[in-house]
């Protein structure tokens, strides 16, 4: 049973009371009965799933998969090696995107060590190239 309000419950997670709403929206937390008093209780539970979310986003996770892996959490029929996929997967995609990102930082020191820094923007040749249909 909890004993927190959703303010206290922000404040304990250092998030903002909006995220907690958002987060139940998205189907991340549940979203507790209304008691007596009008207010909604929440627990040292709901306090944990708020840190699962926050240290799985500081992983990469987006929220739709931090939705899933909560459900991976409670399903009995997962395994350790399931979710050891869902994380092996990220990181190929952090992967991809890291070598994506390595190309753009190429191309535009390529750009940049081309530019005097120096003249009218009519002469820059970082503009010129953004603005050419060979890029």
């Amino acid at each position: 049973m909890g004993n927190l309000t959703i303010g206290k419950l922000a404040r304990k997670a250092q998030v903002n009371v909006e995220t907690v709403r958002y987060y139940q929206r998205r189907g991340l937390m549940p979203v507790p009965p209304l008691r007596e008093s009008a207010y909604r209780k929440y627990s040292e539970y709901d306090l944990a799933r708020i840190h699962f979310i926050k240290r799985a986003q500081t992983l990469g996770f987006t929220l739709k998969e931090i939705l899933e892996l909560l459900s991976l959490r409670v399903d009995p029929i997962t395994t350790c090696g399931d979710v050891r996929r869902r994380a092996e997967t990220k990181i190929a995609d952090m992967e991809e995107k890291i070598k994506v990102l390595r190309r753009m930082k190429k191309a535009l020191t390529k750009l940049a060590s081309e530019c005097r820094g120096r003249g009218p923007t009519s002469e820059c040749p970082i503009l010129e190239m953004l603005g050419s249909e060979d890029l």
